[in-house]
């Protein structure tokens, strides 16, 4: 029989948990201080395009300082600018992320994973394994070439709008307005959901 408890004894086991512990804990849940929300348009017409896309993900999830918090049904999309028949079709999607990292840093990160994914830039509108694009960084309205935000061809590009809509169906493009006006206004030819794929949002 354990002897009883008095008060004022120092029992390890029922030590209430340390405030910074619990702090840490919140903080990894919101990705750290004060994070922005950022979308990251994805996406790839070579090899195995769901399966790029997942991987892509996770590479942003297991990012320091980056939380996937929306992830977009899976859109099929004609290839933008380019003779009929001529590439594969894109697989497209959408994502939603709380992010502490400043847009540069974010943009290298994404340049990193379109890397480890053997992105070639050889030739505009060519085919790629995968396309990550920072569409939209928290307000942030920007003319810097290395990273226009946000990104100037979003508001006219189902492929981009379509899937954004559905993951965030109230969500804004600073500078345009909301996504369900701006595709009102676009053209859905050459896009289709892909309701028998579906993207997970990492564990």
């Amino acid at each position: 029989m354990s002897a009883p408890f008095t008060q004022g004894s120092s029992d390890p086991t029922v030590q209430p948990v340390p405030a910074s512990v619990i702090e840490q804990v919140d903080a990894a849940d919101t990705t750290l201080s004060n994070p922005k929300r950022a979308v990251i348009a994805l996406g790839a017409n070579l090899g195995n395009r769901l399966e790029t896309l997942q991987g892509a993900i996770d590479a942003l999830e297991d990012t320091p300082g980056v939380r996937v918090k929306g992830v977009s049904p899976v859109y099929e999309t004609e290839p933008w600018g380019v003779e009929p028949g001529s590439q594969p079709s894109y697989f497209n999607a959408v994502v939603v992320l709380k992010t502490t990292l400043p847009p540069s840093s974010l943009l290298e990160r994404a340049h990193a994973v379109e890397e480890a994914f053997h992105r070639v830039r050889d030739e505009r509108w060519g085919p790629r394994t995968l396309d990550v694009d920072i569409v939209a960084y928290a307000e942030v309205v920007s003319d810097d070439p290395q990273l226009t935000l946000p990104h100037p061809r979003a508001h006219e590009r189902a492929f981009v709008l379509a899937p954004w809509h559905d993951v965030d169906p109230e969500a804004l493009l600073p500078g345009h307005g909301p996504v369900a006006d701006l595709l009102d206004a676009v053209t859905r030819d050459g896009i289709a959901p892909r309701a028998d794929l579906e993207l997970r949002l990492p564990e």
